[in-house]
């Protein structure tokens, strides 16, 4: 904690939302104890809200402003779909097991004497899936059409998991299809709770397209950052035909971290996700509900001033590189507006240009890309 304010020491407003979530908490109350200890504890609903608080401090903080209804709802998704991304994440599981698993794993969601034990590379999300029950009987109070969302994500999704588990990412078709899988389908799930919940909340006529995008944005982002801690778990999500245009192997890439060969292989990644930043901004215009706003806008900010910080870094190569935890805090206690995000959005892509040299490899192409991304915040920006 001393060294997550030290970081924002310069900025007043992030160490007192720091301050006030720690005293805060994330879930119904501040759980210190281990959530399997709690399990024992804590009725369904109030396991469910402590487990969002675990296994995802940042989003159940977020979720924590959404209105009783939706807050429910987007906590159970949230949580059947981090049991499900569990299940994919442990490497030690045989194949034989995991991908019946993902492929069925929307059939146990709706079974309540479904749990399992011993699966997951962390021990809050093993927690979650021995005490899966808890998420059930929670599930099964929401209203129909939220349950069918729910199923419908979270069938899709373990498909595509499944899919995935045997077969490679080598083109960035391959990249954008898993992507869509786990990140782009949640985006669509979400903004269909919210149209049920409100059906002014998004007022876009693609919903699911533009949604896919969003979701998109904030996995390449994650997957970028975490090259090292994946190629450290034996993990491989880059896209091939990006990375063998710079290396042989991508651990490669670890090997040389400042060489140019190896910032233009990261400088690629980072301008194939700015692609996805015009849509982000078009959905991001069309949310008319604030608490619904601050929801999306949230981890879109994280994500834009992440790219900023992961651009043309070595650190990223060797190391996981993350932005301030007190900007995450300011963003979450504190009201953000449309012009905010246009703001925060126009900052980091300058500081994405100011990075980008000439003579730098793929300066050219990012430069293409920064422009868009200007011209689209521009254009937006005069249309409200």
């Amino acid at each position: 904690m001393l060294l997550t304010l030290y970081k924002s020491a310069l900025r007043p407003l992030e160490i007192k939302a720091l301050l006030k979530l720690k005293i805060r908490g994330n879930g119904y109350a501040p759980h210190t104890e281990p959530l399997g200890q709690l399990a024992s504890q804590l009725d369904d609903k109030a396991f469910c809200y402590a487990a969002l608080g675990k296994v995802s401090r940042s989003f159940s903080a977020v979720i924590q402003q959404l209105p009783n209804e939706l807050k429910d709802a987007v906590c159970i998704f949230y949580l059947v779909l981090r049991a499900l991304d569990t299940i994919e994440d442990d490497m030690t599981l045989q194949q034989d097991i995991k991908q019946p698993l993902l492929l069925n794993f929307y059939k146990h969601s709706q079974d309540e004497a479904f749990s399992i034990s011993g699966i997951g590379d962390n021990a809050d999300y093993m927690v979650l899936l021995e005490n899966y029950p808890k998420v059930y009987r929670t599930f099964s109070n929401l209203n129909n059409k939220t349950k069918s969302t729910i199923v419908d994500i979270t069938r899709q999704m373990g498909s595509g998991m499944s899919e995935f588990t045997d077969k490679k990412i080598i083109s960035v078709d391959d990249f954008d299809l898993y992507c869509h899988y786990v990140a782009g389908l949640v985006g669509i799930g979400l903004t269909r709770l919210f149209l049920a919940f409100n059906s002014l909340s998004v007022t876009l006529v693609d919903t699911d397209a533009v949604s896919n995008s969003m979701g998109l944005f904030l996995q390449k982002t994650n997957i970028i950052r975490d090259y090292y801690e994946d190629l450290d778990a034996d993990r491989t999500f880059w896209p091939k035909n990006i990375w063998s245009e710079y290396v042989d192997k991508l651990e490669d890439l670890a090997k040389n971290p400042k060489s140019e060969t190896s910032l233009a292989c990261l400088n690629h990644m980072i301008t194939d996700t700015l692609r996805h930043i015009p849509d982000c901004i078009e959905y991001m215009r069309n949310v008319k509900d604030n608490k619904i706003f601050r929801f999306t806008a949230v981890p879109q900010i994280m994500a834009i001033a992440t790219l900023a910080k992961l651009y043309n870094n070595p650190k990223v190569l060797t190391d996981v590189v993350k932005v301030r935890k007190g900007l995450a805090a300011k963003l979450m206690l504190y009201n953000i507006t449309l012009n905010d995000l246009f703001r925060y959005f126009w900052k980091n892509i300058r500081i994405i240009e100011k990075k980008n040299n000439p003579g730098m490899p793929y300066h050219h192409e990012t430069k293409l890309m920064i422009d868009q991304v200007k011209n689209s915040i521009n254009h937006k920006r005069y249309q409200q």
